[in-house]
């Protein structure tokens, strides 16, 4: 939910958060403390890191072995797009809501990369180096990349997937969206940037 200091009448600034306005104390700024804490920009870096890499993982096993997948092609490049558009919105606007979201969606390709891996419903990338099979080709028509990576791959899926998922979790605890209004003085103190609210950035979930 998008934040913004607007001037009201008498001097004060008000955050409004789609339609509804808050008050803040004239000669105060809001800022957001948690943000501003090492574990909480460690923890957004992390679930930055493993958004993109389980994007680029999928991205690849789509792309390099798109012949052989069977009705996941579509959802997997969509998955792809949702986990790099995430990544942004969490890093750049510590988008808190988004972390939820993307546990439940590591939870469930934990799930598909395991079945996926162990061949559990039908044949693995480990099977396709089998003689009788053929292999797999690009998106574009060439050949794909060899099962015995297509597999690893998979299976490289599962523990950044748990990564993904704990996390997550740890940043939604960490409560990046609590505000509080500190003086305009002691801003100045700081170098009035270390506790500047970050444009375009959040507030809430």
């Amino acid at each position: 939910m998008g934040a913004r200091l607007n001037r009201v009448s008498g001097g004060a600034q008000s955050v409004r958060f789609r339609n509804v306005a808050k008050t803040v104390t004239p000669g105060y700024k809001v800022v957001y403390p948690n943000r501003e804490k090492p574990a909480s920009r460690l923890t957004r870096l992390a679930v930055a890191v493993t958004l993109l890499a389980s994007a680029a993982v999928l991205l690849l096993v789509t792309v390099g072995g798109w012949s052989k997948l069977q009705g996941f092609k579509g959802v997997s490049l969509v998955w792809s797009l949702a986990y790099v558009v995430m990544a942004f919105y969490i890093f750049a606007r510590w988008s808190r809501g988004l972390l939820p979201i993307a546990s439940a969606l590591a939870m469930l390709l934990f799930v598909v990369a395991v079945v996926a891996g162990l061949g559990v419903t039908g044949t693995s990338w480990f099977d396709r180096n089998h003689f009788g099979f053929g292999a797999p080709e690009t998106i574009f028509g060439g050949r794909g990349l060899n099962p015995s990576l297509l597999g690893f791959l998979t299976v490289l899926l599962v523990p950044v997937q748990a990564l993904l998922i704990f996390f997550a979790m740890v940043g939604f605890i960490q409560a990046w969206n609590v505000e509080t209004e500190v003086p305009d003085d002691d801003l100045s103190r700081r170098g009035g940037t270390s506790a500047t609210p970050h444009r375009g950035a959040p507030a809430t979930t």
